[in-house]
C-alpha cells in the first residue's frame, strides 16, 4: 500500500495518545514505515511555537492564535510530514487542520460563517497535502475532561470552561458532516483494546 497520511482528531482526554501509539505499533508489525507526530509540532520551530501556545501564561488574541498555528503547521508539513510521505513512510499525526476548525473556529468563534471562511482560506493556501483519513475519537465532553483531569497541571487549552470544549465538539461534528469520506467518527468509550480495533478496522478501509 502506497504511503498514507492518517490524522487523529478529538477534544480533550479522548485517549488519542494511546490510540495512535497502538496504531502505530500494529502498522510497524506488518513492516510499515511510520512517523508519528503531533500539532502543534512535529517540527524545531513548530515545537517552540507548541510550547508557547500552551503555556497558560501565554497572552494572545484569537486571531493571532490561529496564525501561530497555521506558522508551525507550515513548517511542520515541509520539514517532517511531506518528506516522510515522499519517502514513502505513512505519517500519523496527532491533530491537523480539523483541530483548528473545531478549536479556534468553533470554540474561540463560535462558529462565525466569516471566520471559518477565513481558516478555509489558510487551509486551501497553505497545506498541500490533506490527510488521506482523520479519525475523530469521539467521548462525552465531561468523561473526556474528567479523564483530561488526572493528567496534572492543565495546559492553556485543557483550562477553558466547559462551554468551550461542547463549541470545539460541534465543530469536530460539522466536519465529519462536511467531509464523510475523510473523516471518520470513532466510538471512543470502552477498553483500550477495544477502541484500537475500531481504528485497526477503519484503517484497513484504506483504499491501496
Amino acid at each position: 500500500m502506497s504511503a498514507k497520511f492518517i490524522t487523529f482528531e478529538g477534544t480533550e482526554g479522548v485517549g488519542k495518545t494511546t490510540a495512535i501509539a497502538r496504531l502505530c505499533e500494529r502498522l510497524r508489525e506488518t513492516g510499515t514505515q511510520v512517523v508519528q507526530t503531533r500539532e502543534p509540532g512535529g517540527s524545531e520551530l513548530a515545537e517552540k511555537l507548541r510550547a508557547m501556545l500552551i503555556d497558560p501564561a501565554t497572552k494572545i488574541d484569537d486571531a493571532t492564535e490561529l496564525l501561530l498555528m497555521f506558522t508551525a503547521r507550515s513548517d511542520h508539513l515541509h520539514h517532517t510530514i511531506l518528506p516522510a510521505l515522499n519517502a514513502g513512510k505513512w505519517v500519523v499525526c496527532d491533530r491537523f487542520i480539523d483541530s483548528s476548525v473545531a478549536y479556534q473556529g468553533y470554540g474561540r468563534w463560535q462558529g462565525d460563517p466569516d471566520k471559518l471562511a477565513k481558516i478555509d482560506g489558510l487551509i486551501e493556501n497553505f497545506v498541500p497535502r490533506l490527510p488521506d483519513m482523520t479519525l475523530w475519537l469521539d467521548l462525552p465532553i465531561a468523561e473526556g475532561m474528567a479523564r483530561a483531569g488526572k493528567r496534572g497541571e492543565a495546559d492553556r487549552f485543557e483550562a477553558e470552561a466547559l462551554a468551550f470544549f461542547e463549541r470545539v465538539h460541534q465543530g469536530f461534528a460539522k466536519q465529519q458532516q462536511r467531509h464523510p469520506n475523510r473523516i471518520h467518527r470513532i466510538d471512543a468509550s470502552g477498553t483500550v483494546e477495544a477502541v484500537s480495533e475500531r481504528v485497526w478496522q477503519a484503517v484497513q478501509g484504506l483504499d491501496s
